[in-house]
């Protein structure tokens, strides 16, 4: 991320609270992905913007396809424990 990425999506969020929020809405916020992060630079260059814009760290690589469908069946069966999610009825194929 740069100041100019934060200067950037302040003049998005901007244009989009002047020609697109409705008077009961809520201004835009602007969230800025970024595949490195310097948080001084993001303190500095975010801080006491009138919008809202904010910057994340992403990843740029998927983790193990065994452990995402670990984290997968892991959440479903949480989701499933406090009612969430209605268990999947078992097909002929299963």
């Amino acid at each position: 991320m740069t100041h100019a990425d934060v200067g950037q999506m302040h003049l998005y969020c901007n244009y989009a609270k002047e020609h697109w929020t409705l008077e009961d809405e809520n201004p835009p916020v602007g969230l800025i992905l970024c595949s490195k992060k310097d948080d001084s630079l993001a303190h500095y260059a975010l801080d006491g913007l009138p919008n809202k814009v904010l910057a994340a760290q992403y990843k740029t690589v998927l983790p193990d396809e065994n452990l995402l469908m670990q984290e997968i069946n892991r959440t479903r069966k949480h989701l499933e424990l406090i009612g969430a999610v209605k268990n999947k009825p078992k097909s002929n194929d299963d």
